[in-house]
C-alpha cells in the first residue's frame, strides 16, 4: 500500500522524499513498479479513493472509526484496522476539535426555574426535551447570533434562528420554527441556560400557552446544558473555525447548509448508532 501511495503521488512529490517519509527504499518501489498491480492493491486503492471522496464530503470530520462506519453503510465490505491503516498511509486525518469553551455568559436569571432536567439527556422518545442555547459567528461585518433548539431523542436541530442582535426576539423565532416543525403535545420540557432571552417574561409566555415545563441551569454550570453546548462545539469544529466569512449574508448561508443539508440529514452521532438524526428517527418510525 506504500508503494501505491508513492505511485499515486509522485508527480507531486519526489520519490526519494515520499520513500524516506514511508520507510521504505527506493529499489523496493521501483521493484514493485515493474510488477502488475495485485488485487488486493487494486482494492486498497479503490477504497482510498472512496475514502477520499468521503472524507471531503464530511467536511473532514470523522475519524477512523466513523468512517468505517460510513464505509458499511455505502456498501463497502471492510475492516476497521484496514481503514485505520489506509488513512494513516494516506495522512488523512480529521480536525483536531478544539478546546470547549463557553462563547456566552449567562447572566443569572432574575426569576427562579428549577433545573428538571438535571442532565438526563438520553431520552426515548421524540418531543420530550428540547433544549436550547444561542451562540455567536464572527464575520468581517460583525457578529452573528445563533439560537438553535436541539432534541434530545435524536439530536436534531429542530428549530434555529439567526440575527445581528442577542434578543428575546431571537430566541421567539427559534422556538416558532420548532413548533412550527414538531407541533410537540404540552408537557414537553424545555431547557436552557439562566440567559436572560430565555428567562424574559415573553419568552416564558410563549412557551407556557403551549402547555411546555421551563427547565434552566444551575449558576455557571454550562455542563447542565451540555448537548447544546456539544452542537455549537461541533459546529465551529466543522465549519465557522475554518472560515472568514465576508458578512453576515455569507454565514447565514454557510449555517443553513450545514444545519439542514449536513448535521440533520448525514452527520452520523455515535450516540445514535452511527446515523444522522434524520436516518434515526426514520428507522424509528418517528419521521
Amino acid at each position: 500500500m506504500k508503494y501505491a501511495f508513492i505511485q499515486a503521488h509522485r508527480q507531486e512529490f519526489r520519490i526519494t522524499r515520499l520513500c524516506d517519509a514511508l520507510q521504505v527504499s527506493r529499489s523496493g518501489f521501483y521493484a514493485w513498479h515493474g510488477r502488475p498491480e495485485s488485487p488486493r492493491a487494486q482494492q486498497n486503492r479503490d477504497l482510498l479513493a472512496q475514502m477520499q471522496t468521503l472524507h471531503e464530503q464530511t467536511r473532514e470530520a470523522y475519524g477512523a472509526r466513523k468512517m468505517w462506519h460510513l464505509l458499511k453503510q455505502e456498501g463497502h465490505a471492510c475492516g476497521r484496522h484496514r481503514v485505520a491503516r489506509l488513512r494513516r498511509v494516506a495522512g488523512m486525518v480529521a480536525r483536531r476539535r478544539r478546546r470547549f469553551v463557553r462563547t456566552i455568559q449567562a447572566r443569572p436569571a432574575k426569576v427562579s426555574i428549577p433545573n428538571q432536567l438535571n442532565r438526563a439527556f438520553t431520552v426515548g422518545e421524540k418531543n420530550r426535551v428540547w433544549v436550547a442555547d444561542i451562540t455567536y459567528i464572527p464575520t468581517q461585518s460583525g457578529w452573528l447570533y445563533l439560537a438553535v433548539l436541539v432534541d434530545l431523542y435524536s439530536r436534531r436541530v429542530v428549530g434555529w434562528a439567526m440575527s445581528e442582535r442577542q434578543t428575546t426576539t431571537l430566541v421567539v423565532e427559534a422556538w416558532r420554527m420548532a413548533w412550527a416543525q414538531r407541533r410537540p403535545a404540552p408537557g414537553l420540557l424545555h431547557h436552557s441556560d439562566q440567559g436572560n432571552q430565555y428567562t424574559a417574561s415573553l419568552y416564558r409566555r410563549v412557551l407556557t400557552r403551549r402547555g411546555v415545563v421551563l427547565s434552566v441551569s444551575r449558576k455557571g454550570n454550562c455542563y447542565d446544558n451540555a448537548v447544546a453546548e456539544s452542537f455549537f462545539s461541533t459546529l465551529k469544529n466543522e465549519l465557522t473555525h475554518e472560515h472568514s466569512f465576508q458578512d453576515r449574508t455569507e454565514a447565514r448561508q454557510a449555517i443553513f447548509q450545514y444545519i439542514e443539508g449536513f448535521y440533520n440529514r448525514t452527520r452520523l452521532h455515535q450516540t445514535l448508532g452511527y446515523r444522522s438524526p434524520e436516518e434515526f428517527e426514520r428507522q424509528a418510525g418517528d419521521s
